[in-house]
């Protein structure tokens, strides 16, 4: 404990003024401008910082796996983001974001029937981060889930948000294999997969404690 007090950052929120904060643009998501200073690590203030962000809200993320089969669910669906790619259909597991009010458990909980047609059984907490924190106020909460897998199958989404959702069952080496490769490139997702490939055995104990 007293190593990671050690590596805490320096500063806090109160170490910086925002001097203002002007909305540039707002569609599906917005576009914020700052103009912000600054306490310096030598000591002193910056000068006034001007920064445009991407304001996408909150998220939140679960690997669902099944510790009786040693499987995951990953669904597969177009990304904008990767449009002029090779390939702009991911692999991922899957999220959404927090934009009703939710506990984040409760939105894996909805987005994994939305999705994936699955309910979850048992939640816990992976991690949390920034994807982007650059230039994106996004955080996201990665959870991992207890599902039955073979009730995971289909093609899911919201109509009225035009998802075209394709879920996919894979045993959990094959999806680790697909990390290693690089044929996932969803960060949610390789930070998900690899966690499990870590704790699987701990997480099936304590999900399947011996009596």
């Amino acid at each position: 404990m007293d190593q990671l007090r050690m590596i805490k950052t320096k500063f806090e929120s109160k170490d910086l003024v925002i001097e203002s904060k002007e909305t540039l643009f707002r569609g599906f998501f917005k576009m914020v401008k700052y103009r912000f200073r600054h306490r310096l690590f030598l000591g002193g203030w910056s000068p006034i910082i001007e920064r445009e962000m991407f304001d996408r809200g909150n998220a939140s993320a679960l690997l669902a796996y099944d510790p009786s089969r040693d499987e995951v669910v990953l669904i597969e669906q177009i990304r904008v983001g990767a449009l002029e790619h090779h390939s702009p259909w991911q692999l991922e597991i899957i999220a959404g974001m927090n934009d009703r009010g939710e506990p984040p458990e409760e939105v894996i909980r909805r987005e994994a029937k939305e999705e994936a047609g699955i309910t979850v059984t048992q939640i816990e907490p992976i991690s949390h981060y920034y994807p982007s924190s650059g230039a994106c106020s996004e955080r996201l909460d990665v959870f991992i889930g207890r599902v039955d897998t073979s009730t995971a199958v289909g093609v899911h989404g919201l109509e009225d948000e035009n998802e075209d959702i394709q879920v996919h069952v894979i045993n959990r080496a094959q999806a680790y294999q697909l990390v290693r490769s690089g044929v996932i490139e969803n960060s949610a997702t390789i930070i998900a997969l690899q966690w499990l490939e870590l704790h699987h055995g701990e997480l099936k104990e304590r999900w399947f404690p011996t009596e």
